[in-house]
């Protein structure tokens, strides 16, 4: 939790020596950014409430391009099941919206309550990441839009000849989230990956000692985690991943080149460092004391 505060602003309570603020301060200023992002989000689903006609049908779409989305009428149909259904069907979408549109708001409320806390370095890193792993997040959902209605043939493709498909608007919707979250966290694993090597955690040299492993890694995850499992999908995910990878170990390659090497590096964690036997860091310290303490002595 975030401990810290800005001192000087017009309202606020004293703060002590080191910045912290009392916990009733703390609990409110939490207050403040937690209802600021609530009211963000009601707007935003009454956004998305507004224009669900337009977003349902982009939804839609993958499902409408597939054959056995026409089998039941002839059309593009999906079926729900109780009389309050659609209502919930309308609202969901309408919150996906809203989470999307107030984006901007309760990100920044996120970041305000936290960086108070951080050094500046730290605010600089979570800054820059955070502006990246919003591009990348939106990088990944689009492209699982583009290969959900080949993923979704394969799924249905399984079925026999005679049967009909008659898919729940619950369970297509869970479908279309589960492709875009897997898709976009996806995404971000190159960025997790380039955090750590600038705290010092996880080194070029580890990465590229493990690097064949790792991409047969992703190629296992992304065919275990894509729901038909099919090789397009699979490789949909896969691919970019492993040229995100490979991206994030050349970001770090000049990273590391950029720094000067220390005396250490080439050492293992069980191997001694070298030692100086020429020079006694005692005689060092004795001849640099003034010539008066040297009598006293």
């Amino acid at each position: 939790m975030a401990l810290l505060k800005r001192p000087g602003k017009k309202g606020q309570s004293p703060v002590d020596d080191e910045g912290r603020m009392p916990l009733m301060d703390h609990l409110r200023e939490l207050r403040k950014r937690v209802v600021i992002s609530l009211l963000a989000l009601a707007v935003g689903t009454a956004v998305g409430w507004l224009v669900f006609d337009w977003v349902w049908a982009a939804l839609k779409a993958p499902y409408c391009a597939i054959p056995q989305s026409h089998q039941l009428n002839g059309k593009c149909a999906l079926t729900y099941g109780g009389i309050f259904q659609s209502f919930f069907i309308t609202l969901k979408v309408s919150f996906m919206v809203g989470m999307v549109v107030a984006s901007p708001v309760w990100l920044y409320q996120i970041w305000a309550f936290v960086a108070p806390a951080l050094y500046r370095s730290e605010r600089r890193y979570t800054f820059g990441f955070l502006s990246l792993a919003i591009p990348l997040f939106a990088c990944g959902a689009v492209l699982a839009y583009f290969f959900m209605g080949t993923s979704l043939a394969v799924l249905l493709g399984f079925a026999p000849a005679d049967a009909v498909a008659t898919i729940q608007i619950d369970d297509y919707l869970d479908y279309v989230l589960v492709m875009l979250m897997i898709f976009g966290v996806s995404f971000e694993l190159p960025l997790l990956m380039v955090f750590l090597n600038l705290i010092g955690v996880l080194p070029r040299s580890l990465v590229a000692k493990h690097r064949r492993m790792a991409i047969f890694l992703m190629f296992v995850f992304a065919a275990v985690i894509t729901p038909s499992g099919d090789p397009f999908t699979m490789s949909a995910l896969a691919v970019p991943m492993v040229v995100l990878f490979l991206a994030a170990e050349g970001f770090m390659y000049l990273r590391e080149k950029r720094q000067p090497e220390s005396e250490f590096a080439g050492l293992s964690d069980d191997e001694a460092s070298p030692l100086n036997l020429d020079e006694d860091p005692a005689d060092n310290e004795a001849s640099s004391l003034p010539e008066d303490t040297e009598r006293d002595r």
